[in-house]
């Protein structure tokens, strides 16, 4: 089993300092294992209800009498699948010195867990959990990883065929069970669909027009299932950036699979071979790189942007932390060059460098303020904000 180290640090730090820590992430990315581990680790009594399991379930038909004895950390499994329990929780938490602490997990982010979100604010705090990443599995994994994808089951498969498989099960599992779960009453077909149309404009700007008219549908009835998909923790929308520079700039997001693997899989690319010969080889590796970068550094989703001009400049990642903005250029090359785009993105924008990540085996400077920072030295070139 692959250690998850800094996600039992900061949710260990996270439980105590919250009543409620929410652990959220895809399905089958590992929030059950995690919160095992994490739970093995402390000395205080622990309470464990999985909501998938009927006798779990059972015993909490009453969920105040089935909890407000209990002391320690409890933690409650499939979330999702127990609307109104966060009211419960509430209730709960906020009684003079309470006894127990809560630790819930979810597959879906907190807008689409059928819950209130406003009956525990200020009193949770919700981690996000991504599949493996390289600072867990290794750089000499990495091909391994960007093929495979984060999902532990796909990762750890004894083969590439075996890893593709479980990820088709996966896909149609997630849109026959999981969504409908969620309350999202779209036909399996349709989202399968438009998750194919998906992987087709992976790591471009989001056309409603052009992808509804391709669908068959309304633009309105095209960014409801985006959202959904994105709520669902399979799609990334990275939002654009504007601000006044007097240059008419992209104001719609850029759309990425969030999992690598599922992404190949929607491109029927088994072996490395196949993924190495395919178009969107280029696409997929900027929006691995791009998930790579935002966890090596530290940023919260709400930290990261993309940036364009309807002229053509453009910033694959603009990180805005505080009142410094830091740009990152994502080129599968050996031999990156700066581009105009690059010199405008770094004057219009006031950005403190550029990173421009590539596919070689050197880190050198490129111009002032911008550096090319080769992908396999990325965990020793690129720190942490």
């Amino acid at each position: 089993m692959i250690e998850r180290k800094s996600h039992i640090k900061r949710l260990g730090l996270m439980l105590s300092r919250h009543p409620v820590v929410g652990i959220i992430g895809a399905r089958q990315v590992g929030k059950t294992t995690l919160a095992r581990v994490l739970a093995g680790g402390r000395k205080e009594k622990i309470h464990y209800f999985d909501l998938e399991n009927p006798d779990d379930l059972n015993m909490l038909r009453e969920p105040m009498l089935a909890l407000k004895e209990l002391k320690g950390l409890v933690v409650i499994d499939e979330v999702q699948r127990f609307p109104g329990i966060f009211q419960i929780l509430r209730v709960l938490v906020d009684r003079p010195r309470a006894p127990a602490r809560f630790l819930v997990l979810g597959s879906a982010s907190p807008e689409l867990l059928q819950q209130s979100s406003e009956t525990l604010a200020g009193r949770i705090f919700y981690h996000k959990l991504d599949g493996f990443s390289l600072e867990e599995v290794g750089m000499d994994e990495s091909d391994k990883l960007w093929l495979r994808g984060g999902f532990p089951r796909s990762y750890l498969a004894e083969s590439d065929e075996e890893s593709d498989e479980w990820r088709r099960g996966f896909i149609q599992t997630f849109l026959e069970r999981d969504l409908p779960q969620l309350g999202i009453g779209i036909k399996a077909t349709t989202l399968r669909r438009f998750w194919m149309m998906l992987a087709h404009y992976h790591g471009q700007v989001w056309n409603a027009s052009e992808i509804a008219r391709s669908f068959g549908v309304s633009h309105t009835a095209a960014r409801n299932y985006l959202d959904i998909m994105t709520s669902a923790l399979i799609v990334r929308q990275l939002p654009p950036w504007y601000e006044n520079i007097g240059k008419r700039q992209v104001k719609s997001p850029k759309t990425y699979i969030a999992d690598s693997g599922l992404l190949h899989t929607l491109f029927k690319c088994v072996h490395m071979e196949d993924l190495r010969a395919h178009p969107k080889m280029g696409a997929s590796w900027e929006g691995f790189v791009l998930n790579e970068l935002i966890r090596r550094i530290g940023a919260s989703d709400d930290e990261c942007y993309f940036w364009a001009t309807h002229a053509g400049a453009e910033l694959d990642l603009l990180v805005v932390r505080g009142a410094k903005k830091f740009g990152f250029e994502i080129k599968h090359t050996g031999i990156p060059r700066v581009t105009p785009s690059m010199r405008s993105a770094l004057d219009d924008l006031g950005l403190e460098r550029i990173d421009v990540v590539h596919a070689g085996d050197r880190t050198f400077p490129l111009a002032d303020g911008i550096r090319a920072v080769a992908f396999s030295r990325m965990s020793l070139d690129i720190r942490r904000l």
